[in-house]
């Protein structure tokens, strides 16, 4: 272990890193909306229904309410920006105004009652605007800087936080670590056993691990910590991650699609999503498209699947140096310390909300604030799925997914991890076998 990686500070990052920043702007709200500071959120009404056309979505009187939110949510969202990649506030200030105006046509879409009614709510909107913009006239690179799907998204995810009981979250949170922690590392070590038997990728040891980890544990982010974790060159990692994405963008439709189609029960369909999408917020939107209790489901799932981010990366690297370096673990460049280090630190902060909403704060006060915090939180997921959509060019992804054994790699775990979640989702939350908490 490297004597810089020892001595790392324990708080590394925490007023400069984005990851940390998400827990601080959920705390924002969460306190101010608790000191009734802060106003709640003004949405469009729903429409479609007594002859209500579109127009009635936003009656005169709601629109200062949805401009006030919107002028909230550019400043909480700048403020973050300010600390974490402060050349780019000006550009953010500029872009987000579009992407609120979007997230609030999917809003409207979503308010339109004969198709809500369907299933069709503002963050499928949301996500199809998004996909209708990237996969036309491609993302304007006006609007780019706004484009920020994993501060909207771990934002409202510290929010939801407030919303989920802490016994309850500690009850999803073990059913979650039969999912998540039992499978992964069987997938983890099947892909890998089957790139090098199977596929002779003797060559390409750390691309195989790239996508393994990023197949298993959590897209884009296991991949840059396994691939690191294996000194894997920087175009497999990409490769790892262009093929990653391009699928996660279509389980994240498919999948939920599916699940309705079949008849699933809802909560096996959720925990099998949230162990098998590999980006937190895909995993999100398909929960989301199941019910909100689908959507904490999956969540929590996917969250604790997030904690093995910075183990996987400690493993891979003691296994490299030890396996095909000859050296001994201790020289391993990740140190255990990696595993608090990668941890994606939203966690703590829908940790931290549950706790406080279910121990420290009167129950009169808990409803009071929910009702702000919660009306963020579901925007905050509908900003998100907009920059999803507008970060999903499938023409561009599908470069980067090149044929041969990456993709035959990816294709074979996947098929693999889906069958095994399926079976450890049925197992963990189908009631047959443990009690649920609804």
């Amino acid at each position: 272990m490297s004597q810089s990686t020892q001595k790392r500070p324990i708080f590394e990052g925490v007023f400069s890193k984005e990851d940390w920043f998400t827990v601080w702007l959920g705390a924002i709200v969460i306190v101010l909306g608790a000191a009734g500071a802060w106003p709640k959120v003004v949405m469009p009404a729903k429409w479609g229904v007594d002859g209500l056309g579109f127009f009635a979505s936003i009656p005169g009187s709601s629109l200062t309410g949805i401009i006030v939110t919107g002028i909230l949510c550019l400043i909480l969202f700048a403020f973050s920006m300010f600390f974490t990649n402060k050349p780019l506030v000006g550009k953010f200030a500029v872009a987000f105004p579009m992407i609120f105006i979007i997230a609030i046509l999917a809003e409207i879409l979503g308010k339109f009652a004969p198709l809500s009614h369907y299933g069709l709510n503002s963050v499928v909107w949301a996500l199809v605007l998004g996909l209708l913009i990237s996969n036309t006239i491609k993302t304007p690179d006006l609007l780019k800087p706004g484009v920020k799907t994993e501060l909207y998204i771990k934002t409202g995810l510290v929010l939801l936080g407030a919303s989920i009981l802490f016994d309850r979250m500690l009850t999803l949170g073990v059913l979650g670590i039969g999912v998540a922690w039992l499978v992964t590392p069987v997938v983890i070590i099947f892909m890998y056993w089957y790139s090098q038997s199977y596929l002779k990728m003797q060559e390409n040891r750390g691309l195989a691990i790239t996508i393994a980890a990023a197949t298993s544990v959590c897209g884009v982010s296991a991949a840059i910590a396994a691939g690191t974790a294996a000194k894997a060159k920087k175009e497999e990692i990409s490769l790892a991650i262009g093929i990653s994405l391009i699928f996660t963008v279509i389980m994240m439709v498919a999948m939920p699609a599916l699940v309705v189609a079949i008849g699933m029960d809802p909560y096996i369909g959720a925990a099998w999503m949230g162990g098998t999408i590999d980006a937190t917020g895909a995993v999100v939107a398909a929960g989301t498209m199941l019910g909100d209790e689908a959507m904490e489901i999956a969540s929590v799932i996917k969250m604790i699947q997030n904690i093995l981010i910075g183990l996987s990366a400690f493993v891979i690297a003691v296994f490299w140096v030890v396996r095909y370096e000859g050296k001994s673990v201790s020289d391993a460049n990740v140190g255990a310390s990696e595993i608090w280090f990668r941890m994606p630190k939203f966690i703590l902060g829908f940790i931290g909300a549950s706790i406080i909403f279910s121990f420290f704060l009167p129950d009169a006060l808990v409803s009071d604030t929910l009702g702000v915090v919660n009306g963020y939180r579901k925007f905050f997921f509908t900003l998100a799925f907009v920059s999803i959509g507008l970060e999903s060019n499938f023409g561009d992804m599908a470069k980067l997914v090149k044929g041969g054994k990456p993709l035959n790699l990816y294709i074979v775990g996947q098929t693999f991890n889906l069958v095994l979640t399926l079976i450890a989702a049925y197992v963990f939350f189908s009631g047959n076998f443990f009690a649920l908490p609804f």
